[in-house]
C-alpha cells in the first residue's frame, strides 16, 4: 500500500482535504495511507521546543536539527525505501513527471518546513530532497505537503474512474490540456466546436491536440520550448501556429 508519513508541528491540519472526494474515498477504500506525526514529540524539554535561533544572527527561527533527525529516524529508519521530500520555496520544482515517480513508488516522508527553515545539517544527513510547489512563500510546508500527497494519491491504481482522465491532462506528454465543452450545445452565443460533435475521432484528436499546442506555447513558453526540443529530437513534426477555428 502506497503510504505517506508527514511530520509537522500541526497534525491536526492532516488529513483536512485528502479525507474528502477521491483521496477520502481511496483512503477510506484502503488504496492508501496517511499519518502525521508531531515534530514536538521528539522534543527533550519541557516546553517541546523544535527550534532555536539561526547561527550568525538575523530574524526568525531554524528548525532544530537534532530533534528532527530523531523524528525522521523514527518515522523513516534506514531500511524504510521511501524518498524523504523537505517542503522549502528553494526546492526542485515539483513536476507532473516526478509526481508519477513517487505514485509508482511505495509512498513518500515528508517534513514540513516551518519559520525561517532548517538546519542544513539534517538536510545533508538525512538525505532530504527539498520540493517546492511554486515560486512563492507559505507560512508553512503543510499546505505544499497537502498538495503533492493530492497530486500523487490521485495517479494510484483505482483511485480514478478512467485511467485516461490522469493520461490526457496537462503536463502529461509536456502540455497543457486541451479546451473541453458539454453540453448545452449553444450557451449565451457560444457554440460547442463542431468539429467536437462530428463524430469523426480523427478530426477529434487532431483538433484536441493543436488547441493543447496553441494553449501550450501562449501561456507557457518554458513548456512549449522543451515540448519543440523533445519533438524534434524525435522527429515528430509539430503543427505550425494558426488562429483557432471550430475545425
Amino acid at each position: 500500500m502506497w503510504r505517506a508519513d508527514v511530520i509537522t508541528i500541526f497534525p491536526e491540519m492532516f488529513p483536512g482535504p485528502l479525507g474528502a472526494s477521491l483521496a477520502g474515498k481511496a483512503r477510506a477504500n484502503g488504496l492508501w495511507d496517511l499519518a502525521a506525526t508531531d515534530l514536538r514529540d521528539f522534543a527533550t524539554d519541557r516546553h517541546r521546543s523544535v527550534d532555536d535561533t539561526p547561527a550568525g544572527g538575523g530574524p526568525g527561527m531554524v528548525l532544530r536539527a537534532d530533534v528532527l533527525a530523531r523524528a525522521i529516524d523514527a518515522i523513516a529508519p534506514e531500511h524504510d525505501a521511501r524518498p524523504r521530500l523537505l517542503t522549502s520555496p528553494r526546492g526542485k520544482p515539483l513536476t507532473q513527471a516526478r509526481v508519477q515517480e513517487l505514485a509508482a513508488g511505495p509512498g513518500v516522508v515528508i517534513v514540513c518546513g516551518r519559520f525561517e527553515g532548517v538546519d542544513e545539517r539534517v538536510i545533508a544527513g538525512r538525505n532530504l530532497e527539498e520540493v517546492s510547489i511554486g515560486d512563492y512563500v507559505l507560512s508553512g510546508g503543510e499546505l505544499a505537503a497537502l498538495v503533492l500527497i493530492d497530486a500523487c494519491v490521485r495517479l494510484l491504481p483505482g483511485v480514478m474512474g478512467k485511467q485516461a482522465s490522469g493520461a490526457e491532462e496537462s503536463f502529461s506528454d509536456g502540455l497543457l490540456e486541451y479546451p473541453h465543452y458539454t453540453r448545452p450545445q449553444l450557451f449565451e452565443g457560444r457554440d460547442i466546436p463542431s468539429v467536437l460533435v462530428s463524430g469523426d475521432h480523427g478530426r477529434v484528436a487532431a483538433w484536441r491536440r493543436a488547441e493543447a499546442e496553441r494553449l501550450t506555447r501562449e501561456r507557457r513558453p518554458d513548456l512549449w520550448a522543451t515540448y519543440i526540443t523533445r519533438m524534434a529530437d524525435a522527429q515528430v513534426p509539430v503543427l505550425p501556429p494558426k488562429k483557432a477555428t471550430d475545425g
